[in-house]
C-alpha cells in the first residue's frame, strides 16, 4: 500500500493538515506548561514544603502571567513573520 500524499484526496489532506496543526498545538501547551513551571518553581521557590506561603503564591501567579505574556508576543510576532514570508514566495 502507497502511503503518498500524492493518493490522497482534497479532504484528507486538509483532515491530515488539521490533525498536524493539533497535535503541534498540543506539543506546544505541554511545552509552554513544563517550561512556565520549571521557571517559576525555581524563581519562587526557595524551601519546597507542604504548602506555598503568600509570598511564594504571589511570585508564582506574577511568573505565569509574565511567562504566558512572553509566549503569547512570541507566539504572535512569528506567526507574523511566517506570513510576510509566506506572502513574499
Amino acid at each position: 500500500m502507497d502511503l503518498s500524499l500524492e493518493n490522497l484526496t482534497s479532504s484528507q489532506k486538509d483532515e491530515l493538515m488539521d490533525s498536524v496543526k493539533q497535535q503541534i498545538a498540543i506539543a506546544n501547551m505541554q511545552e509552554l506548561i513544563t517550561k512556565m513551571t520549571e521557571k517559576c518553581f525555581i524563581k519562587c521557590i526557595q524551601k519546597p514544603g507542604k504548602e506555598l506561603d503568600s509570598s511564594e503564591q504571589k511570585c508564582i501567579n506574577m511568573c505565569m502571567d509574565r511567562y504566558m505574556d512572553s509566549w503569547n508576543l512570541v507566539s504572535r510576532t512569528y506567526s507574523q513573520r511566517l506570513r510576510r514570508e509566506s506572502q513574499m514566495k
